[in-house]
């Protein structure tokens, strides 16, 4: 079994939820992806940092630090900057905060120190459904300097996601669709 394989068995059994579910969009939906139940276990994220990293490595323009939106994209982008310094490459993690810190830096983004001055960086989310979440980062890292090289997810639900980063000029890559979980 291929690690693609093997992640798309452990987001089944520990991800994938049929029932009713309010999502973060406000939208209801007869299943839910919790992401964190595989990004947290030990073998899916070693997966999840495994086969994002080697996306990262397919991108066109080098990328210098991988980040995304707290909660979600914490194990993520921990999981990737661990694979990147395994594979010799380390590239290292950044949080973006909902809310900016209130008190020190008053920060948006911890891991400054970490980053290249308007370095190229990808952005991660466990789950993408329409996209709002990833706009609203890809908003915070570019007003700090950042320029925003790759966007990714483990599941892109299909529901408007793709369409909306697109609409605003980035290319969502996903390591699976829902469409793709499911067959």
């Amino acid at each position: 079994m291929n690690d693609r394989q093997r992640l798309k068995d452990i987001l089944l059994e520990k991800s994938y939820r049929q029932g009713t579910f309010t999502l973060t969009s406000g939208k209801t939906s007869d299943f839910y992806i919790d992401g964190k139940q595989t990004t947290l276990a030990a073998e899916g994220a070693y997966l999840c940092g495994k086969l994002l990293f080697e996306l990262l490595q397919k991108s066109p323009t080098p990328i210098h630090a991988v980040g995304g939106m707290t909660l979600g994209a914490d194990p993520l982008v921990t999981a990737v900057s661990i694979a990147s310094y395994l594979a010799g490459q380390p590239i290292p993690a950044f949080i973006v905060r909902k809310e900016a810190k209130g008190h020190g830096t008053g920060n948006y983004i911890e891991g400054l120190k970490n980053m290249p001055t308007g370095c190229t960086v990808a952005l991660l989310e466990d789950v993408v459904t329409t996209g709002g979440t990833l706009l609203k980062v890809i908003d915070r890292v570019e007003a700090a300097g950042f320029k925003v090289g790759l966007v990714a997810t483990i599941v892109e639900r299909q529901e408007g996601g793709t369409e909306a980063l697109a609409k605003a000029g980035y290319t969502l890559e996903a390591l699976f669709t829902r469409q793709q979980l499911l067959q």
